[in-house]
């Protein structure tokens, strides 16, 4: 079968018995199954959210929690307000955030607008991620049904296998960008679709807009995605059997190409300026992608949140649980590679092209995710991989190597759909062949099988926050600051402004905050890679030490000196320590060690509801003693 012929249409493939008559039942049975499977797999994920959205937190990601509810009360303000969708200045006071050259999800926030408003941020959070996932697995059951399988079950078991893979699951950790992994087959049907003769225009105009969506929400994703298509397309047009074909449709294609470009360039234009030249962006990545590398052996291990797992066969090989993207597990790969074996034995010269650029593919990830050097057993080699030239290229250079893992999920579904398929064709003999492959398949699949994400509690929102009585202590849009400061660590203040900035009316800004940004703010930053969080001063960093690790330091003059310099020019006008703060991985914050800190910094409180309150007068607190 062509790569661009769908499977419902004539194919070049032996005839199966599937094929030989249509069947009776109707398509949307199957998609109806397909979809409440998988979104019944998504509420079992993610159900520790489900069951207290507002208590309760990703214990292995709280901060990237905290930044996408952010977001999501971001979208609510800048809706009502007519703020910049991608500039907000409501964080890291007084210079304020460059969205765009984070991850912004503006469709999200706009489409969740409502909720967020009604219901809060945790709940849209909490949505998203759920829908999500089982918005994955479907739109990949849709794919593979639509140009490679022609049995439900088949395409379905692929699907479920791709939205519940290993690395998805571990991007649930706080991550409503990756596990948006629907953007992938979407975009992929699409590109496929562009070849139609007579429907370049629309085609063109489709893709456009589709590629607009996926860049406001998912813009490292939809980068692997359109490598994946060229590396795909060059590598299945120069095969021999389809060259003439590919030859054929080319014309047509540039043209919706061409089409594709314009609107996705009209409309991708503004926050294309603002990633790569507004103010406050930088070059390339705040983390090192050095450390963010797939460990070879990782794709023979299985994930912590697995089956597997619970039986002692987890790895910890990931840089952390919310990074661990392959581990797949030494059975599936086996039965990965024994399917490609069996595919290619059976296939006609047009199916062996399309089995081609689909291994190419393959294997032009996994080297990618290796990253510069090839990494075993958590130790470094001295081996330098292709990635270590493509690393200080654009768009390379803002990547995380590990994450072109990501991509083989897909590669692996298609293999595994065609291969089940041609077991239910019964074309795989002998039977001993087809018992021995199906008991492959549920040796590979039942270790990798997912399980819940884990939750903590988190402190609840304060009094005097949820009540507005602290719009008796800064003046309209001024800065009030939670202790310790916002950060990834330790994001209480962020998530209390998201909430405030959720329900509208008046709204104060904070300092800091957990997000990317340049190591400076003069025109340097924008040359060098960027940073977690705003570049730190001596006064946060006292709170976040206090906080992390319980250490109260003999402060001098010179430190209430130096906080008087930082709170100005922060623009602090209130600081308030409440009664619980939040670490992350069930990490107990050392809030006696804050309190103290802050009471020989500014003097002692005020008790204000359920908060300690300091009133700061810029440029004069805290005094000398």
């Amino acid at each position: 079968m062509s790569v661009a012929a769908p499977a419902s249409a004539a194919s070049t493939d032996p005839p199966s018995a599937s094929a030989a008559a249509p069947p009776r039942e109707r398509p949307w049975r199957a998609h109806l199954t397909v979809a409440l499977i998988a979104l019944g797999l998504a509420v079992y994920v993610t159900n520790g959210l489900w069951r207290d959205p507002y208590q309760h937190v990703l214990s292995d990601n709280v901060g990237d929690q905290a930044w996408f509810e952010w977001l999501l009360a971001y979208g609510v303000h800048f809706l009502t307000t007519g703020s910049d969708p991608y500039f907000a200045e409501m964080m890291n006071a007084p210079l304020g955030v460059n969205l765009a050259a984070n991850t912004s999800i503006t469709v999200y926030t706009v489409l969740f607008a409502p909720l967020t408003h009604l219901a809060g941020p945790q709940v849209s959070f909490v949505t998203i991620l759920t829908l999500n996932l089982a918005g994955s697995a479907f739109a990949w059951y849709l794919f593979l049904r639509r140009w490679l399988v022609r049995s439900p079950f088949a395409a379905g078991l692929a699907g479920l296998f791709c939205g519940f893979a290993p690395g998805f699951i571990s991007h649930a950790n706080g991550h409503l960008n990756w596990t948006a992994g629907w953007i992938a087959p979407l975009v992929l049907w699409r590109v496929l679709k562009l070849r139609e003769p007579g429907r370049w225009l629309r085609n063109g105009l489709i893709l456009g807009l589709l590629l607009a969506m996926g860049f406001s929400i998912a813009p490292e994703g939809l980068f692997y995605t359109a490598l994946a298509c060229g590396v795909f397309l060059g590598v299945w047009s120069l095969a021999r059997p389809v060259r003439d074909e590919a030859r054929e449709a080319l014309p047509t294609v540039l043209r919706a190409l061409g089409v594709t470009a314009v609107v996705a360039g009209s409309l991708l234009a503004y926050p294309l300026y603002m990633h790569f030249a507004g103010p406050l962006t930088f070059t390339g990545t705040g983390f090192n992608q050095r450390y963010f590398v797939e460990d070879t052996a990782a794709y023979l291990s299985y994930p912590s949140r697995s089956v597997a797992a619970l039986f002692g066969f987890g790895s910890d090989l990931g840089p952390n649980r919310t990074e661990e993207t392959s581990y797949f597990g030494v059975p599936l790969l086996l039965l990965l590679g024994v399917a490609l074996r069996l595919l290619w034995q059976r296939a006609d010269p047009g199916r062996r092209a399309t089995l081609r650029a689909v291994a190419v593919t393959g294997l032009f990830f996994l080297v990618l995710s290796w990253g510069p050097r090839l990494n075993w057993g958590g130790v470094e080699l001295d081996i330098m991989l292709p990635y270590a030239v493509l690393a200080h290229l654009p768009l390379f250079d803002s990547a995380l190597p590990l994450r072109f893992a990501l991509a083989l999920v897909g590669v692996f579904g298609i293999l595994l759909a065609l291969l089940v398929e041609q077991m239910l064709d019964r074309r795989v003999t002998p039977v001993t062949m087809q018992i021995w492959l199906g008991a492959g398949i549920v040796v590979s699949l039942l270790p990798i099988f997912p399980l819940p994400v884990r939750h903590q509690e988190r402190a609840p929102e304060p009094d005097f926050i949820a009540n507005g009585t602290w719009q008796r202590y800064v003046s309209d849009n001024g800065v009030l600051t939670a202790l310790p400061f916002a950060l990834n660590v330790h994001a209480d203040g962020q998530r209390w402004q998201a909430y405030t900035m959720a329900r509208g009316g008046p709204q104060f800004r904070i300092p800091d905050g957990y997000f990317l940004g340049p190591q400076t703010h003069s025109e340097d930053g924008l040359k060098l890679t960027g940073r977690i969080g705003a570049p730190p001063r001596p006064t946060d960093w006292l709170f976040t030490r206090a906080a992390l690790y319980g250490y109260v330091a003999q402060l001098t003059n010179a430190d209430r000196a130096q906080a008087r310099l930082d709170l100005q020019y922060w623009g602090v006008e209130t600081v308030f320590l409440a009664d619980q703060i939040t670490g992350s991985d069930h990490k107990i914050l050392f809030r006696e060690a804050v309190e103290a800190t802050a009471i020989d910094l500014f003097g002692e409180p005020e008790r204000v509801d359920d908060v300690l309150v300091w009133r700061i007068r810029p440029g004069v607190d805290p005094v000398d003693r």
